[in-house]
């Protein structure tokens, strides 16, 4: 009996040490490596009435081993109307490596209308090394009119290295915005003259590489020349972002009109093909007679329009501008938190972009006063001479 009973303790023990094994086996292996593939496909939609699609992908993961994300989105579409939504979140955290792999594509066929809204994000909160893939890639053929958003953001909170591609074929449009230096200035022009190759090798030769130029909404006869689409590629091509002007006006009083003025405004922004969320900026000359009615009626309508409210003008302290603006501020007080301005005060003359100020601007204080025009007139070239905060260029085209 004491052997059997020996006998039966020595094969419980040896279960049980088997079992033990066995399931540090599988923690072992659980925490060796980890891949997630997720995919999310849409095939090819086509209906009458409109459609919403929205896809989300998000992985939240804590590891110290190795981690593989491949996250894809396909749509592919055609025919109605229909806003469609891509959203990718990675968030990781811990001490193991991480590649990550994200692509969404769209394939946008004939006769289609709505909106097409991409956002990537990799939060990345641990001390690992990175290596992160971002794909977007808009499919978009004729008679196509599609409102497109590419946003892409990688944060990389602790410490590690990060090898971050990203890649953006945007077809119609590219909205692509990146987190910039909230003190970084940058040097422009504006210009009523065409933006021809002659005037750019003008204002490179004399003057430096504007990073903004500035360009008007339409024709104003005598006055200015209209932004066209050659000039939209022209000035992109050269890596210079657009800042949009409307002139077409001489009289900046009373609120219908500041209602009319910027439906004209945002119908002319439109036909140029500039996306959302770009100023429009309403060219407040200092012979204009000027408002705060006015100001609010610009401020209502192209607010709760796809684009942002902006003026530009002189807004020095004892200007008729500088008073209207802030009685307008004071009867709407979301007109200060959300109206762009470009202010021409004070001029200190013409400089190339090498000799270009500090950034002075006088405006109303805590306005958003993110440009200043410090120079106008140039006798060479024919254009005025700016410094942007890059506030500012987060709304430009």
């Amino acid at each position: 009996m004491s052997f059997m009973k020996n006998k039966k303790g020595f094969l419980m023990s040896f279960i049980a040490f088997f079992v033990i094994l066995t399931v540090f086996g599988l923690i072992f292996f659980v925490q060796s490596t980890h891949s997630n593939t997720n995919t999310q496909g849409n095939d090819e939609v086509s209906s009458d009435e409109k459609i919403k699609i929205s896809n989300n992908i998000q992985n939240s993961i804590s590891s110290d081993s190795e981690v593989e994300i491949e996250n894809s989105i396909t749509n592919n579409a055609e025919e109605g109307e229909i806003d469609i939504e891509n959203e990718v979140v990675n968030d990781i955290n811990g001490s193991g490596s991480a590649t990550i792999r994200n692509e969404i594509e769209n394939l946008l066929k004939e006769n289609l209308l709505g909106s097409l809204q991409n956002n990537i994000e990799n939060i990345l909160n641990g001390d690992g090394d990175y290596e992160i893939e971002n794909n977007i890639n808009n499919d978009i053929n004729v008679n196509i009119n599609v409102q497109v958003n590419n946003e892409v953001n990688n944060q990389l909170e602790k410490n590690g290295e990060s090898d971050n591609q990203d890649e953006s074929d945007n077809g119609k449009e590219d909205g692509n915005k990146e987190e910039e230096n909230a003190d970084e200035v940058v040097w422009g022009i504006d210009s009523a003259s065409e933006t021809t190759e002659a005037f750019y090798g003008c204002v490179q030769e004399n003057f430096g590489e504007p990073q903004v130029v500035g360009r008007y909404l339409g024709d104003k006869e005598g006055v200015s020349y209209g932004l066209t689409d050659e000039q939209v590629e022209l000035i992109h091509s050269h890596d210079a972002q657009i800042l949009l002007i409307f002139n077409q006006f001489e009289d900046a009083t009373g609120y219908d009109n500041g209602v009319a003025l910027a439906q004209e405004a945002i119908v002319l922004a439109n036909e140029i093909g500039a996306p959302e969320g770009v100023a429009l900026f309403a060219n407040i000359e200092p012979i204009y007679p000027v408002d705060a009615a006015f100001l609010e009626g610009w401020y209502d309508e192209i607010s709760v329009s796809s684009y942002e409210p902006a003026i530009y003008g002189i807004f020095a302290e004892d200007e008729t501008l500088t008073a209207a603006f802030n009685q307008a501020v004071e009867n709407n007080s979301n007109i200060l938190a959300d109206t762009y301005l470009w202010s021409a005060a004070p001029n200190i003359g013409i400089t190339t972009e090498d000799n270009a100020p500090d950034y002075d601007v006088e405006a109303p204080e805590d306005s958003l006063a993110y440009g200043w025009q410090y120079g106008i007139d140039a006798q060479t070239c024919n254009i005025d001479t700016n410094l942007f905060q890059s506030e500012l260029t987060d709304v430009l085209w």
